[in-house]
């Protein structure tokens, strides 16, 4: 696979983009935050004309089409004041954005009404950064179909009396900057519908828990792979495990695989996945639990598989024609999360599978070159420390234009592949 071309637009010359996922109840896909940081800010790491990033993110959406950037998800885009009055607002397509009204907007008369008049046209909104029941809260509220509470930036104590006045069956609360598990389960105790936060990306460490014999089949299957055994003795171990059999035969009769007619044997799977993509779908598997329908709405699973086609992206740009180098950047992007899957410490999963000292020096210390493409992808999923990401960028000698283009490969590419799971 060839690097992917950069976007016609040169606005993302200048840009950063980070997605922050939105989870429901059921810990399953709703939405993202888009978020677009101006590396042109980067000494100041801030951005100070909001209506410059609305606009920037309405040309990115309109030109690249939102799904190219959310998938099947919806997207929340910030819009302030002077963005809310404008008139290249209309040009989002209002069946897949939700508008985030920023903390700074005022509730004028003026507001309110194009908030009911951009709701005719069937735009939905929600209210950003609540952490008060203030006078403009509560004008803007019954406008709203989102209200989103800043839970870090409330005064210890407060958030349950401010989720019980802003609670209201028209709206839904969606708790923002949730961090941990404990900050999760209060909230759901609280009656919050949605959530944003990276709290399921971190590991909990479950004392003397164990890889499941499903997950050690997997793992022991990539052995297999990576020891180079003969065809014969990983269709065998295929075999041994109802569940991989079962998941193997879906995939390649998907049109992900692109094969023309349906494949019933595992060793015709086997034969035309090949084994660089039975790889790379063993990996995957492992985020994919058993029974469940829809599961590339699984936030780990996205999350990882998209810091995998990243980084391997990224290495076929810096280093054209490197195959082996791309794949191992996959490796590396995916296995990240792996302690959080197991609930076990990183270095007892590296106990459980066989990888290289390169890997493992980057998912115990993020150092060396894949470390370093790991760490740049775990500040843009934050979305945060523009300078940090600048200086980072120009290490590796990568424009944000690159980066910008990159990104938008992966997500399509995770979007398609992770429906054949």
């Amino acid at each position: 696979m060839t690097a992917p071309e950069l976007p016609p637009s040169k606005l993302a010359d200048n840009f950063f983009l980070a997605r922050q996922p939105i989870l429901n109840r059921g810990q399953r896909l709703v939405g993202y935050e888009l978020l677009f940081r101006d590396a042109h800010t980067a000494d100041t790491a801030n951005i100070t004309d909001h209506a410059q990033a609305t606009a920037t993110v309405i040309a990115h959406a309109s030109e690249l089409g939102m799904e190219h950037v959310v998938g099947d998800q919806m997207a929340f885009v910030n819009v302030d004041g002077v963005g809310l009055m404008s008139d290249f607002i209309r040009f989002l397509p209002n069946d897949k954005v939700i508008l985030e009204i920023l903390e700074s907007v005022k509730a004028t008369p003026d507001v309110l009404d194009r908030i009911r008049e951009l709701k005719q046209a069937g735009f939905r909104f929600a209210l950003d950064d609540v952490i008060g029941a203030s006078e403009d809260v509560q004008k803007l509220q019954s406008l709203c179909d989102v209200i989103k509470v800043d839970i870090q930036d409330m005064r210890p104590g407060t958030l349950p009396a401010l989720a019980r006045v802003l609670k209201n069956p028209k709206q839904k609360l969606l708790a923002e900057k949730v961090e941990t598990v404990e900050q999760f389960r209060q909230c759901m105790d609280l009656g919050f519908e949605y959530f944003q936060g990276y709290y399921f990306a971190r590991p909990v460490i479950l004392s003397g828990k164990k890889i499941s014999p499903s997950q050690r089949s997997v793992l022991h299957l990539l052995e297999l792979i990576d020891a180079d055994a003969s065809s014969h003795e990983i269709e065998s171990s295929v075999k041994h495990d109802a569940l991989i059999t079962l998941n193997l035969l879906r995939l390649v009769n998907t049109p992900a695989v692109g094969t023309r007619y349906r494949i019933n044997s595992v060793g015709h799977a086997l034969m035309v996945l090949g084994r660089r993509q039975l790889k790379r779908w063993l990996q995957i598997l492992l985020y994919v639990k058993a029974g469940g329908a829809q599961e590339f709405t699984s936030p780990l699973l996205q999350l990882a598989t998209t810091r995998g086609k990243t980084i391997e992206l990224m290495v076929e740009h810096l280093r054209p024609g490197q195959r082996v180098s791309a794949d191992i950047g996959f490796t590396v992007g995916v296995m990240s999360l792996m302690d959080t899957l197991f609930s076990i410490q990183m270095r007892d999963v590296l106990e459980s599978v066989n990888v290289l000292d390169e890997v493992r020096a980057a998912l115990l210390h993020r150092s060396g070159d894949y470390g370093s493409m790991l760490s740049l992808i775990e500040h843009i999923e934050r979305g945060r420390e523009e300078k940090v990401l600048a200086q980072m960028l120009s290490q590796m000698s990568l424009r944000p234009a690159e980066l910008y283009s990159i990104q938008l490969a992966a997500i399509e590419w995770v979007t398609e592949y992770t429906r054949g799971f």
